[in-house]
């Protein structure tokens, strides 16, 4: 490595020579070199807004091509795995009681992990006719998660003990002690009560994995639907996925399943969608133009 950096070191050339030194000497992973990668073509993107003699360099970088990496397959917790976790939080208690909402949100809404520490008092309707929560998600994207009986009796008892009477709706309803209720949870806290939960339900279900985390919950929501009889279609949509696809790689849909979900999705759009081309005496005479 050059002992002294000129501009022909942030070129094409050097980065390429850069990753296979990653790779070959320091033995990074893929994944690691495409976030080094990724972050270095930040800073010369950021040098670039400097000073436009260097932008040349951040579209050379950008035509780098990362690495090839392994997809890892997120599997999700079985139904006695979900039964196993939900049982360990003792309600008794105060943390229990958190842990317990948490967790159960996690599940009933198939919720990422920041979708329900984003979550505010104004954004729970347990008093409506169908209770639902408004999860905030990826881009400030907003969708709608119906709650049972069950679940918003766990919320209730939790809000009494954790927020004031009636409850702040700028809060959150999960808070930090630190920063107070307008202050987030933050993610390694709940990713150590998810872990320590697991650990004691591990004991009596061995399939709760010792490595557990949020994600688990969302993929066994959606796994369990699709078992439940849900159509794919549905649970695109229940998990807010803007492609249809998308949830066909999430859940490693077959090819078959695929053909029948899409063959649904027109069905649907068939039925919504009116025929503008037929008159009603079933004739093309306008659209045609022919009566004009």
């Amino acid at each position: 490595m050059p002992k002294i950096l000129s501009r022909k070191h942030f070129e094409r050339e050097w980065i390429e020579k850069w990753i296979v030194w990653m790779k070959e000497t320091r033995r990074c992973s893929p994944d690691t070199c495409n976030v080094r990668l990724g972050s270095f073509r930040m800073f010369l993107q950021f040098l670039g807004s400097r000073d436009i003699e260097f932008q040349y360099l951040y579209q050379e970088a950008r035509e780098v091509r990362r690495q090839k990496c392994i997809k890892k397959k997120v599997n999700g917790f079985t139904r006695e795995a979900v039964e196993a976790m939900l049982a360990v939080p003792d309600p008794s208690t105060v943390t229990g009681k958190r842990d317990l909402v948490f967790l159960t949100l996690l599940y009933a809404t198939a919720g990422r992990l920041d979708e329900i520490r984003s979550i505010k008092i104004c954004h729970l309707h347990l008093d409506a006719e169908k209770p639902y929560v408004t999860l905030v998600g990826k881009r400030g994207k907003m969708r709608t998660a119906y709650l049972l009986p069950k679940v918003v009796s766990y919320i209730q008892i939790y809000l009494k003990s954790f927020h004031n009477d009636p409850p702040d709706p700028d809060a959150y309803l999960f808070y930090s002690r630190v920063s107070g209720m307008h202050g987030r949870l933050s993610e390694p806290a709940l990713a150590k009560r998810i872990k320590l939960c697991a650990a004691a339900a591990h004991e009596k279900c061995p399939d709760v994995p010792l490595d557990a985390h949020a994600h688990q919950f969302r993929h066994a929501k959606a796994s369990h639907w699709i078992e439940d009889g849900i159509n794919v279609v549905q649970v695109s949509f229940l998990l807010g996925h803007e492609q249809l696809e998308t949830t066909m790689r999430y859940l490693d849909i077959t090819t078959e399943e695929k053909a029948k979900a899409l063959a649904t999705l027109e069905s649907e759009l068939q039925k919504s969608t009116p025929k503008k081309w037929k008159n009603s005496d079933g004739t093309l005479k306008d659209f045609c133009g022919l009566n004009r």
